[in-house]
């Protein structure tokens, strides 16, 4: 084992940072919807940073600290670079960007989030040398990657695929959720890894078969849960979500005919409460299923339309009248994204918004977007990188919301949030904390293309609904438009790609997880927990400075 740790391709930053990043990357989506098996491979996806970070080799370096904080940062910009490929997509095909400048954007943000990779590294790096014990470094290290999780949440605010999502398939593992939110998961998945670097930095031989096993037996055990099958959760109502597969880089302004011959089909679509569905996730090979029947269809309790490029706008009269039509045809609430204004002095301000319409047509309020999509809906820095303007030309910039809403209607609230803010879960347990039974997200993931991004963006909304213990009803304008239950499973969804509606069973939840009213309190422990070892490790290093006569 010892020349094991000796050798040179754990002396090599490079070497064990790119490991890292392509397993990192297994327990992720990346074409398609991710098998739950894989969700294993996120036991040991760390493994190679922590063991080149503390193996003797990189120790007794006199740029050890240097060292570790490079591999770590290349595993980081690596990792990103193939989690997130598809901006690349979003940017060049649907924001009109070219090639050179695209790379460009996909490379300066993993350099920038990388970041929090380095550090990582580093602080595993400052730990061993400052107590001088790797066990040390490893009992730490949980709480600085949860630490910086947290961090990247609340300063890039970019926490896109925690390592917790991994595991959003575990059973066992996401009823850490309603406590910790993901971070739990988090640092339970990171107690493995280190584990197993434990197993393999130990010595005698006797100690590492022990410490081995122990590994296996904690993380395999653990894993079991992607077999767990728990009880159905109870439906008690019925929601129609209509997908209207827009193309999201054309022209949808429509006139005379096309409106009609648009909004006729989208309120034929409303009225469908029983239709084809696909039970579960959209595979490839999935076929949609129709259920049996009941005449006379039921009245839906709700309809949702997805966010999408359909030229929807609050104060057009011809929108006004569709909701006032659609409302009397469904007798139902309806959730519609538009386009919202405000009028500040002599400024139109415009929201990306959801509108709620009563049963009887009235428009009761709509909710305007507060985290926004930045290069998406609007242009950060935009004076420093002119040339990302043309990517938010056909959209316009939007103003920020203020507000997280939840709307009532026939005794039952109602939380809606938009697209990307699924990924921010200590905003979305607002809506739960302020009364909200039930969520409904409206999204438009044409702009991510057939890439791993749709189903990166389902299973962190996935995680939401487990948080807060709410049925979660997910309208797309392209997929995955879905029914999520408050154990994060996928009901029913629809085909992607395709003009259709999906009606789905859910139920209302009015109780509150100690995550909605709390929110990131484990979160921010670990980061109390890190910055107290940083500052020691800080400390001791001072001190064990030699002084200059």
């Amino acid at each position: 084992m010892r020349r094991f740790l000796a050798n040179r391709l754990l002396a090599s930053p490079w070497t064990w940072g790119l490991a890292t990043a392509l397993l990192l990357d297994l327990p992720f989506p990346i074409a398609g919807p991710m098998p739950p098996w894989r969700g294993a491979v996120a036991w040991v996806a760390i493994l190679p940073i922590l063991v080149g970070v503390l193996a003797p080799v990189n120790v007794e370096r006199k740029d050890f600290i240097r060292r570790s904080a490079l591999g770590a940062y290349i595993g980081g910009v690596a990792w990103y670079l193939l989690n997130c490929y598809w901006i690349y997509a979003t940017m060049h095909i649907y924001g009109g960007i070219g090639p050179v400048a695209s790379s460009g954007i996909l490379l300066l943000y993993s350099l920038v989030l990388g970041i929090y990779f380095g550090v990582f590294g580093l602080l595993v790096a400052l730990a061993r040398k400052a107590f001088g014990s790797w066990k040390i470094a490893l009992l730490l290290v949980p709480f600085f990657w949860v630490a910086l999780e947290f961090a990247a949440s609340r300063i890039t605010r970019v926490p896109w695929d925690q390592l917790g999502y991994s595991q959003v398939d575990n059973f066992l593992l996401t009823r850490l959720a309603p406590v910790t939110g993901v971070y739990g998961i988090s640092f339970v998945l990171m107690v493995g890894n280190a584990m197993f670097a434990a197993a393999l930095l130990a010595c005698p031989a006797r100690r590492r078969w022990v410490l081995g096993c122990g590994g296996v037996l904690f993380a395999g055990g653990l894993q079991l849960g992607v077999l767990a099958t728990p009880p159905a959760s109870p439906t008690t109502a019925i929601a129609v979500l209509v997908q209207q597969n827009l193309d999201v880089d054309s022209n949808n302004d429509w006139f005379g005919p096309e409106w009609d011959s648009h909004t006729s089909e989208f309120v034929k679509r409303s009225l469908r409460t029983c239709g084809p569905a696909i039970r579960g996730m959209p595979g490839p090979h999935s076929a949609a299923s129709l259920p049996q029947c009941v005449e006379p269809a039921p009245k839906p309790d709700l309809v949702a339309w997805p966010e999408s490029p359909a030229p929807f706008r609050e104060a057009d009269p011809r929108f006004r009248r569709l909701m006032k039509e659609l409302t009397s045809e469904t007798q139902s609430p309806v959730i519609v994204g538009n386009i919202g204004t405000w009028q500040n002095g002599a400024v139109t301000e415009i929201f990306n918004s959801a509108e709620f319409v009563a049963p009887d047509g009235r428009f009761v309020g709509r909710y305007d977007k507060i985290h926004l999509v930045p290069f998406g809906e609007y242009v950060p820095y935009k004076g420093l990188i002119a040339f990302a303007g043309t990517l938010t030309q056909g959209v316009s910039s939007f103003s920020r919301g203020g507000l997280r809403k939840v709307f009532t209607a026939n005794g039952h609230s109602y939380g809606v949030f938009i697209c990307y803010e699924s990924v921010f879960a200590d905003e979305v347990r607002h809506f739960a904390k302020n009364g909200a039974e039930v969520f409904v997200n409206i999204s438009d993931d044409g702009w991510y293309g057939d890439t791993s991004a749709p189903w990166q963006h389902l299973n962190m909304a996935r995680m939401r609904a487990i948080e807060n213990d709410r049925w979660i009803l997910r309208a797309t304008n392209t997929g995955v438009t879905a029914a999520i239950d408050p154990d994060g499973r996928v009901t029913w969804s629809a085909p992607r790609h395709v003009l259709t509606s999906l009606a789905v069973g859910y139920g209302y939840r009015s109780g509150t997880t100690f995550y909605t009213r709390f929110g990131d309190v484990f979160a921010i422990g670990c980061g109390i927990i890190g910055i107290g070892a940083l500052a020691f490790s800080a400390l001791v290093l001072v001190r064990q400075r030699p002084r200059s006569a």
